[in-house]
């Protein structure tokens, strides 16, 4: 009798997809710590980033039948779910909108002003952010996951091309093209770019 711990990850996946959960609990005992670290690399909030372990791991089980070995390694497929869930966790964060200000706060914001406050250009700051938020969504999600990896989590392209496991130079082509593309749009809308 063959035991787990001796099986491939790609006969581990085929007793998955029989719905055999010792087989998933196997991967996730090999991969779990790795697929923590990824995705700690997007979500440095441990707490979220075990919340997103643990559903890469629940989508391997619910979404088995899917995986094909002739498509590439099981760990490209399992770090690809896991990445994903994880740049999906920090857009809904990033789009979440502010805690709302009490009645008392908003009346004494609009009769005292900040008298050392500009007004006008923090106005303005507000109209050109909301439009670089709306000129990102022209770009293709894999541009998208590049740029929001470089400018909101400060990660450089080697360590961007290292995190999704793609090679450096398409992570210089999706910046390139995807940066083009933001600056075509905003320079539409007349944001100097």
């Amino acid at each position: 009798m063959e035991t787990y711990a001796n099986l491939n990850d790609e006969q581990l996946m085929t007793h998955v997809a029989d719905g055999d959960s010792k087989a998933l609990e196997t991967l996730y005992d090999r991969y779990a710590p790795m697929v923590l670290g990824v995705v700690m690399r997007v979500l440095p909030d441990r707490a979220v980033a075990e919340e997103v372990l643990q559903e890469a791991f629940w989508r391997i089980w619910d979404k088995a039948d899917a995986f094909h070995a002739g498509r590439g390694s099981f760990t490209s497929w399992l770090f690809s779910i896991a990445r994903r869930q994880a740049i999906d966790v920090t857009r809904r964060q990033n789009v979440r909108p502010q805690a709302a200000r009490d009645e008392a706060e908003e009346k004494q914001m609009h009769l005292h002003p900040d008298p050392g406050s500009q007004v006008d250009e923090a106005a303005w700051l507000e109209i050109q952010r909301q439009q670089v938020k709306s000129a990102l969504t022209v770009l293709s999600p894999e541009q998208y996951e590049v740029i929001a990896l470089a400018y909101y989590h400060g990660l450089t392209r080697q360590e961007i091309a290292e995190l999704t496991g793609n090679p450096l130079g398409t992570i210089h082509t999706r910046a390139r093209l995807g940066l083009q593309k933001l600056r075509t749009v905003l320079e539409a809308q007349g944001v100097e770019a």
